[in-house]
């Protein structure tokens, strides 16, 4: 794993679980997940029939599902779910969300939302307002994206749904950041695994009688690799660490910019190393190194990273 976090007893279970499951089932689908793993109770409380849990037990999950394909959809429920338990505790759609039977997306931008196609539910936050929409009642427009991931485009009917009470400015904060710093916890986990699939095919590939690992300029090449994982690994600890502390804004903002510029050297990195066999569809690596790219457009523009990094500093 990349990332050392402090286990709590649930999150140390939870990571033990998912290595055993993926083991055995490299691509999980919902119900799996759901009924097998009981992810979907994962940021809900005991009391409305999950299993709490909250920034490290999201980044155990998100970064082991990440090189299995599996972590978008179950990213946007767990933040639909947490976001909605932190603004009604005892809503009773709880614990048919705790159970996986009913799915819900977090819309913070109609544009674009994971989890949107196949969403029973829509929790639409801002800094103002938060209302729980049926997605039966909203038009969806499915996208497949680059690395193979549906999101929807999302159009949503004017004063549609049930407004939720709370403090929407404080959840919709919450919600942004925790976003952020789960999906730079996922990319974490597919460099991880790039970096351990090129490791093995440099072992293995001969030339001059000897692996080609033990070639200098490629040992220099996969350390510059192995080094950026850990500079974006530890800026993303620091992330989840600071949820909900001061100076979290500040965390989030520097994962996300460590993390656009590792994504990008790791996963170019190891598909140059692999040759021409990184970009065919024999190797998961092309597939891992396309999920990493669309997260880290989904980041939007660096620069506006950097600037929210340095106002936090003033």
């Amino acid at each position: 794993m990349a990332l050392d976090l402090p286990l709590t007893d649930t999150a140390a279970m939870l990571r033990g679980a998912l290595e055993r499951y993926l083991a055995d089932n490299p691509r999980p689908g919902w119900q799996g997940l759901a009924q097998d793993l009981g992810l979907m109770g994962v940021g809900i409380p005991e009391a409305s029939g999950g299993t709490g849990g909250g920034a490290i037990e999201r980044a155990v999950v998100v970064e082991a599902l990440g090189p299995a394909m599996a972590a978008s959809d179950w990213l946007a429920h767990h933040l639909g779910a947490a976001a909605l338990a932190r603004l009604a505790p005892d809503h009773g759609l709880l614990p048919v969300l705790a159970e996986g039977t009913a799915r819900i997306a977090l819309v913070l931008d109609p544009a674009l939302v994971a989890g949107g196609a196949d969403a029973d539910w829509l929790l639409h936050l801002d800094d103002v307002s938060a209302r729980l929409i049926a997605a039966a009642n909203a038009e969806r427009r499915t996208r497949a994206m680059f690395d193979g991931t549906q999101l929807a485009d999302v159009s949503l009917p004017v004063g549609a749904g049930e407004a939720q009470g709370g403090d929407p400015a404080a959840v919709f904060r919450w919600a942004r950041n925790a976003q952020l710093a789960a999906r730079c916890a996922e990319v974490a986990g597919l460099m991880a695994r790039m970096l351990t699939d090129t490791a093995a095919y440099l072992n293995s590939r001969e030339q001059f009688g000897q692996p080609i690992a033990r070639f200098q300029v490629l040992r220099h090449r996969t350390a510059d690799m192995h080094m950026a994982l850990l500079k974006a690994a530890a800026l993303t600890e620091r992330a989840v660490l600071a949820e909900d502390q001061p100076g979290w804004d500040h965390a989030v903002s520097a994962a996300v910019v460590e993390t656009i510029d590792a994504a990008r050297l790791v996963g170019e990195g190891a598909v140059q190393l692999h040759g021409g066999m990184g970009v065919t569809d024999e190797l998961e690596l092309g597939g891992l190194f396309k999920r990493a790219l669309t997260i880290v457009a989904g980041f939007g523009p660096r620069t506006v990273h950097l600037a929210r990094h340095a106002e936090t500093l003033v």
